[in-house]
């Protein structure tokens, strides 16, 4: 790799202070329509004041900024701020439980966190929920379209020298293990996946990504923001998704890139429709997007958006997006080419090459906090199990052809896709597992029109189950739990009570059979072999 990519994030940000001061850098529309424009100059004024009311609460490169918030420029503030400084921060979905951000909060111990304020009671009871945490809460209005900071006079900040591989961030993402894994992030990580994605996307200054998907997510950092950084590009934030408004926000911004996933995509087929007469013409000339598309679907969107989208695949340890589709001829229903820059095969159970047309496992090689993430947050163990040799494996399968196009073949065992969000089944399955009233369960995903996969969650009650009036009590009483306990995207789509769980003679259950029951609207009779017992399916309701 060219020694370039071992800059940090924080001195590509500094290049285009210095040099592009007065060029555009952030546009965001808040929830009320209002626009506000900063340079890179006057958004360099902000981060300086919100790094001043970091350091006082005591931000620095042992405790870093915990960040529950949507879509706001305060969010993009104290990003650039604790980088800055040499600080990282933990991102974290703003529409969590407590008991979600209580356990992002107890691993990381941050200094500082921010929360909207109209979420503040779940987030105070996050923190209230972690013992002797001395944490800063600062609460933010999202309907604001300025930054938090109470720094009206920025004093004068000595900005330390920063290693690139000093920690940036602390991404969560959901693994087999049932906890979700913390994945470290550096300054050159950020610095590797702007100029990666810059490249690959033909991004230059004089463009501007729109950004309609959630900061806290690796996507819109890696993909649309650390790419702008990288060329002193220019991003239209805005506050949240809008399937209906997508079109006439990429007219009205002038935008000429954006990212989205083929679960938003076909809300937009949905619900939006092409460029209504009277708009400014679309500039749009590139779109990332993630996950299959059908071809019909593809070429709607095409001549909606006025660009054919380009398919890419990554994820959060991969750090940029390491197979892209080329400019020329993109196809919506495969993975893409080894982006230039990064280095992928196809490896078999023996961790050899696999032949072309042959199924293995994606694997990406780099080097550890430069082209791939650090670590995993104090578990030793599983980074150390998630490499053979220099080569980080992923966990799902493909395989590529002659031409080194790569076709997806399964997602990793126990976690599904859900609108873009990687969710562990485990992780489901013990929060569903844990009450009360249920004995056993297994979360499968079914397919889903608009997001991809949804979990379905088969469960066996506990002993005493005659004793409810009927099952329905059951579930009811299993939704209010779950949804006090998960985010959205990971609570079961339908709950299915049955009578057993099919397993094989040695007790592991059989999975195919129930993932097949659970792509299937109707209840499902049987489930097993005629061998075995099956399991009498009462009662199904869908959330």
């Amino acid at each position: 790799m060219v020694e370039q990519h071992l800059r940090t994030f924080s001195e590509m940000w500094t290049r285009n202070v210095a040099s592009r001061a007065t060029r555009p850098f952030l546009t965001f529309e808040a929830p009320d329509a209002t626009i506000t424009d900063w340079t890179y100059a006057e958004f360099d004024v902000e981060v300086t004041r919100v790094a001043c009311d970091l350091l006082v609460h005591g931000v620095g490169p042992d405790r870093g900024v915990h960040l529950a918030l949507t879509n706001t420029p305060s969010f993009v503030a104290v990003w650039l701020a604790a980088l800055r400084l040499g600080s990282y921060i933990v991102p974290s979905d703003p529409m969590a439980t407590a008991s979600e951000l209580a356990e992002h909060l107890i691993r990381t111990w941050p200094s500082v966190g921010l929360c909207a304020t109209s979420r503040a009671s779940v987030y105070r009871t996050a923190v209230e929920a972690v013992d002797e945490l001395d944490l800063h809460v600062i609460e933010v209005d999202e309907a604001s379209p300025g930054v938090v900071a109470t720094s009206t006079n920025p004093m004068s900040i000595s900005w330390p020298d920063i290693e690139p591989t000093a920690r940036a961030a602390v991404l969560f993402t959901s693994g087999t293990t049932g906890r979700p894994k913390g994945v470290v992030i550096t300054q050159a990580n950020y610095s590797f996946a702007g100029t990666t994605m810059a490249a690959a996307a033909d991004l230059e200054a004089t463009d501007r990504h729109l950004v309609v998907l959630p900061l806290f997510h690796a996507n819109a950092q890696y993909y649309s923001f650390a790419s702008a950084v990288a060329v002193g590009a220019s991003v239209a934030l805005m506050h949240t998704f809008s399937a209906s408004g997508f079109v006439a926000q990429a007219s009205r911004h002038g935008a000429t890139h954006a990212s989205l996933f083929a679960g938003p995509m076909r809300m937009i087929l949905a619900r939006g429709g092409p460029l209504e007469s009277g708009l400014d013409p679309l500039q749009l000339r590139h779109c990332w997007f993630a996950q299959n598309l059908a071809a019909d679907q593809y070429e709607t969107l095409a001549d909606w958006f006025g660009c054919r989208p380009r398919q890419l695949y990554g994820m959060t340890e991969t750090i940029p997006a390491v197979l892209t589709d080329e400019r020329r001829d993109p196809r919506c229903d495969t993975m893409g080419f080894v982006t230039p820059g990064c280095l992928v095969e196809v490896h078999d159970a023996d961790g050899r090459p696999c032949p072309t047309d042959t199924i293995g496992e994606v694997v990406v090689s780099g080097r550890r906090g430069v082209e791939l993430f650090a670590e995993y947050l104090d578990d030793p163990i599983t980074t150390a199990a998630s490499f053979v040799d220099e080569w980080f494996l992923t966990g799902d399968r493909a395989w590529r052809n002659a031409d080194g196009r790569h076709h997806f073949d399964g997602r990793r065992a126990d976690v599904l896709k859900v609108a873009g969000e990687n969710v562990s089944v485990v992780e489901v399955e013990a929060v569903v597992g844990a009450h009360p009233g249920v004995l056993d369960v297994v979360v499968v995903g079914a397919p889903d029109e608009i997001r991809d996969e949804v979990p379905v969650a088969f469960v066996v009650p506990a002993a005493g189950r005659d004793e409810l009036a009927c099952d329905d009590e059951l579930i009811e009483s299993l939704r209010g739990w779950v949804d006090e306990r998960l985010g959205k995207a990971k609570r079961p789509h339908r709950y299915i009570i049955v009578d057993d769980l099919p397993r094989t003679s040695v007790g592991k259950v059989r999975k195919f059979m129930l993932a097949e029951a659970a792509r299937t609207s109707d209840t499902p009779t049987t489930l097993l072999t005629p061998a075995t017992a099956p399991p009498t399916a009462c009662m199904e309701v869908t959330s």
